[in-house]
């Protein structure tokens, strides 16, 4: 079996082609730019060439695109896009066209002059991944399945906030099921406000296999618990360090007890450990970290423990863990498989298996064999 995963991010984008006969170190992967920056290269380029730009395709991760697009109004050039394009930049797109960039329809962009610089937005480029894959002899054709992870605060209504909205959405899901694999969803079954995923499902159509779309968060989070002192610690506090956002959940026998999520820009290493070690102590509100400007917390089934006591473990893994380093709460940083770039790519994993009954042996079997082929011998 061929699986691969793709963890969009900011910053990268981390794949990892899975073969059920290859030991997980083995395992072909790349650590990309992620989308976002690409489009910003691009429109910065614009920008300095004087360029006008069109934006096009469908709505992706902002961030660092958006804000390019938003510098390059500012240098008082033309930047049009259209309305699923603009939604990368803002749910509102009263909001986009007050930015300076103006908010075409597709037949007006069929008009534009050839001059304008055309950008195509998406998190998942099927064709590029398949000529990229070219490049070294492989072919996304002999791949049985697909999961990708992003980001997604939903298209909240105008009159919530997207901090609230996207912590209501992962109350539900806890709700619903207290393993991390209630976070990911079969292409078809995505829940329609959440938009970007949605987009990502759109992009996959053109591929022949199963489909499965997941937040980057907690797949970070379930692939760091394949570490090996991760996997042997029953109860512990799992935190990822994105470069945008922080989650943390408190996790025993692989359910949820708890978590807050919050923006890593407002953090420091101080008021991290004070979120971590109150939500241990189960004394975390909703409305402690939401208004500090963060997303919210719940604790759910909580059971108080103490993070600094020594038979607890606080797991760290994403690009921004060295807040952590140092900390007297003694973070271990995860490295499964021996690589913690691609961490979200084995939580896919992980969850693939609790979705594809079908699946779910050969993929366990796999992440705890040592004893796999190696690459020649796996075809």
């Amino acid at each position: 079996m061929k699986l691969l995963t793709l963890d969009i991010g900011t910053g990268t984008q981390d794949i990892y082609l899975f073969n059920s006969r290859v030991s997980p170190e083995n395992g072909f992967k790349l650590v990309l730019p992620a989308p976002t920056m690409i489009v910003r290269r691009r429109i910065q380029q614009a920008t300095r060439q004087k360029r006008a730009v069109l934006l096009t395709g469908r709505i992706m991760g902002g961030g660092p695109c958006a804000w390019a697009a938003e510098d390059h109004a500012k240098a008082g050039l033309p930047i049009y896009a259209t309305p699923s394009a603009a939604r990368t930049l803002n749910d509102d797109l009263t909001a986009v066209q007050a930015a300076g960039i103006q908010v075409v329809s597709e037949d007006e962009a069929l008009r534009l002059p050839a001059s304008v610089l055309r950008i195509p937005l998406t998190d998942l480029d099927l064709p590029l991944l398949e000529r990229t894959l070219s490049g070294f002899g492989l072919s996304l054709s002999e791949i049985d399945g697909l999961a990708a992870a992003v980001f997604d605060h939903g298209n909240a209504p105008p009159e919530v906030s997207d901090r609230q909205f996207r912590f209501d959405y992962l109350a539900r899901q806890v709700q619903r099921s207290r393993r991390l694999s209630t976070f990911a969803f079969p292409a078809q079954q995505i829940p329609a406000d959440m938009t970007r995923l949605q987009a990502v499902a759109e992009a996959a159509q053109g591929f022949d296999g199963p489909v499965f779309l997941m937040d980057t968060a907690p797949a970070a989070v379930m692939g760091a618990l394949y570490d090996p002192q991760a996997a042997k610690t029953n109860r512990q506090m799992v935190v990822n360090l994105g470069n945008f956002h922080t989650i943390a959940f408190q996790i025993s026998a692989e359910k949820i007890e708890g978590l807050f999520e919050h923006h890593t820009g407002l953090l420091d290493r101080a008021s991290l450990e004070n979120y971590l070690t109150a939500l241990a102590a189960g004394t975390l509100t909703h409305a402690q970290v939401f208004d500090d400007h963060g997303h919210g917390a719940l604790l759910t089934h909580h059971i108080p423990f103490d993070l600094a006591a020594p038979d607890v473990q606080l797991t760290v893994t994403g690009p921004r863990r060295s807040m952590l380093a140092g900390s007297p709460l003694r973070p271990h940083f995860a490295v499964p498989f021996g690589d913690m770039m691609i961490a979200g790519c084995f939580g896919l994993l992980g969850a693939l298996a609790d979705h594809v009954p079908n699946w779910r042996e050969e993929i366990l079997t796999a992440l705890s064999s040592t004893q796999s082929a190696p690459p020649w011998e796996s075809d």
